[in-house]
């Protein structure tokens, strides 16, 4: 049997890093893309600390999305190993800081624009031929911030990513790949405790409870 293969883009925390480890313990293996080397030897460590018999791998890729060259040079070598990927799963953002329109930062722009649109952009056609190869499935995140105060910069760029995947979604609908906007449940992750320092995070939905819950509906529409 073929092994589903996915590629999560943005594992090394929050919600990327338990989908990926999600993944790993139901068999699949995991192509783990994030720019914090730390981060994603600690998810390799919580897989195989797991001990499961049935657990799929890592394959560990510390580089950054906006990188266009090494994104392009980890799908090819993706085909070249497997041929295909069954899921991708992206999850990388950046939380620009919070500033009232007026007082965006030049950096913070570029970096939101860079790493939440553009990326997102040159990774589509990268990404779609290995998901038709597999039948598979792109998985987005939406946070819809957009037009709330002190939100600009992320609010904006975050839409416009919603927005390209939307329009994908809307391409591919009788022609696959499956593309997937998903609406997370707030978590206690570090991109959240950015925007509200201080909150109860108590009250808060574990991003492993989370990964859990969009995989199962992922998965079972399959």
């Amino acid at each position: 049997m073929t092994q589903n293969i996915a590629l999560v883009t943005g594992a090394s925390r929050g919600l990327g890093a338990a989908l990926a480890e999600q993944l790993a313990t139901r068999g699949w293996h995991v192509v783990a893309v994030a720019r914090t080397v730390g981060g994603l030897e600690e998810l390799d460590d919580r897989v195989k600390a797991l001990g499961l018999p049935g657990a799929g791998g890592l394959t560990l890729a510390p580089m950054d999305v906006t990188n266009d060259d090494a994104m392009r040079h980890l799908c090819l070598s993706i085909f070249q190993r497997w041929g295909h990927l069954n899921l991708w799963a992206h999850a990388a953002i950046h939380a620009t800081p919070l500033a009232p329109a007026a007082s965006l930062a030049t950096k913070d722009w570029d970096k939101a624009l860079a790493t939440n649109i553009r990326a997102t952009g040159q990774l589509i056609p990268m990404v779609e031929p290995l998901l038709r190869e597999g039948k598979g499935t792109a998985l987005f995140f939406d946070d819809p911030r957009a037009g709330q105060k002190f939100f600009g910069a992320y609010g904006a760029s975050k839409a416009g990513q919603i927005a390209l995947a939307s329009s994908w979604q809307a391409e591919t609908q009788r022609i696959g790949p499956r593309v997937v906007i998903a609406t997370p449940q707030p978590m206690p992750t570090a991109t959240r405790a950015r925007f509200f320092p201080g909150e109860d995070r108590t009250a808060l939905t574990l991003p492993r409870a989370e990964a859990q819950r969009i995989l199962d509906d992922l998965l079972s529409a399959l």
